[in-house]
């Protein structure tokens, strides 16, 4: 399935039905009088996360989304019926945007959650609405409400406890692979990953989603290479796993040009928990990766820790890094989470 995280769509919810003019006609009946019904509300346009989907790809092939009209009046006071809400399935990690891409409407975030976008139109007044001590033959019967439409865009940013950035070319495939079952595209020229890869990886009987994008090259900010359109992927990460190539010709060089893309492309990822990988050291001498570990460890904070992805060797440690920042983000999160909840509990 070929992966797409944007689709422009077209949205109209339903008209609502007609109202109903009619009059009681029964042949023993003394006095009839008005008994036309209301139409029916029309369908609101709802958006609903859903499992099972991680890509846009059928937005390409249907753009197009109208809720059904609600059903018109009929007589003997009978409302017509309300048409039902049209569902659209999105992956879980969807936003969606006004045209502009100005405002964030809706935000999925977890499986099951639902976002009304527009609402359906109410229903015209049947003539019995209109009967007055004055007006006891009305007949007038208002026509339903348009519904609302408009054009939205839909962006989707994957849910990933944790993810992979570096330089084109640093071994951010292969070191999915090692430590997952996911099986992305690894060859030894730069650019070889096109897409966003997720995978699962089990750690001590625990479970975390790692997430793998395209490698950034200098200016990706200003759409160079692949640009920095994927960065949105690992903005709900707890944790970026930044992979530093150890056969660099200038590995600390190669460590701040992606932290300024990072920083220039916004969205709080300069400011996320970092671990920094040097990677492919099983291709140099012991002692010459700890002399580049220790000039990388002076220009940052965070911790640098050897490991080869293609060997095997420093997974755990990596993984055991990243589990505890994970486990700190998750627990941060749920008590920001409380406080919310009591700060608006009653």
């Amino acid at each position: 399935m070929k992966f797409l995280d944007e689709a422009k769509i077209y949205i109209k919810s339903g008209a609502g039905g007609n109202g109903c003019a009619s009059f009681r006609r029964e042949k023993y009946v003394e006095f009839g009088g008005p008994n036309g019904g209301d139409g029916g509300r029309g369908g609101d346009v709802v958006v609903e996360a859903v499992e099972g989907l991680n890509t846009l790809i059928d937005f390409r092939y249907q753009q197009h989304f109208k809720a059904k009209r609600g059903e018109n009046g009929k007589g003997r006071d009978m409302t017509g019926a309300s048409a039902p809400p049209l569902v659209i399935k999105l992956p879980v990690g969807t936003q969606v945007l006004d045209e502009d891409k100005d405002l964030i409407l809706a935000d999925l975030t977890h499986v099951g959650q639902r976002v009304r976008l527009l609402e359906g139109g109410d229903g015209g007044f049947g003539n019995t609405r209109y009967k007055t001590s004055t007006n006891r033959a009305p007949r007038r019967a208002d026509p339903g409400w348009p519904g609302a439409e408009q054009w939205v865009w839909l962006r989707l940013k994957l849910i990933a406890d944790a993810g992979l950035v570096g330089l084109p070319n640093a071994g951010k495939s292969t070191f999915l692979s090692a430590v997952s079952r996911a099986k992305p595209k690894i060859g030894d020229y730069p650019f070889t990953t096109l897409h966003p890869n997720l995978g699962v990886v089990t750690f001590k009987d625990q479970e975390f989603i790692i997430a793998d994008i395209p490698g950034l090259i200098e200016g990706a900010h200003e759409g160079l290479g692949l640009g920095d359109r994927f960065l949105g992927h690992v903005e709900r990460c707890g944790v970026l796993l930044h992979l530093v190539d150890v056969t660099h010709d200038d590995p600390a060089a190669a460590y701040h040009l992606v932290r300024r893309e990072l920083a220039a492309y916004g969205g709080g990822l300069a400011q996320k928990r970092e671990i920094v990988g040097l990677n492919k050291c099983d291709g140099l001498d012991d002692e010459l990766v700890e002399d580049i570990r220790a000039d990388l460890a002076r220009e940052t904070e965070s911790p640098v820790l050897p490991l080869s992805g293609a060997g095997g060797q420093g997974l755990d440690a990596v993984l055991a890094a990243l589990w505890r920042c994970i486990e700190e983000e998750r627990l941060e999160r749920t008590e920001a989470e409380t406080a919310e909840d009591e700060a608006y509990a009653p």
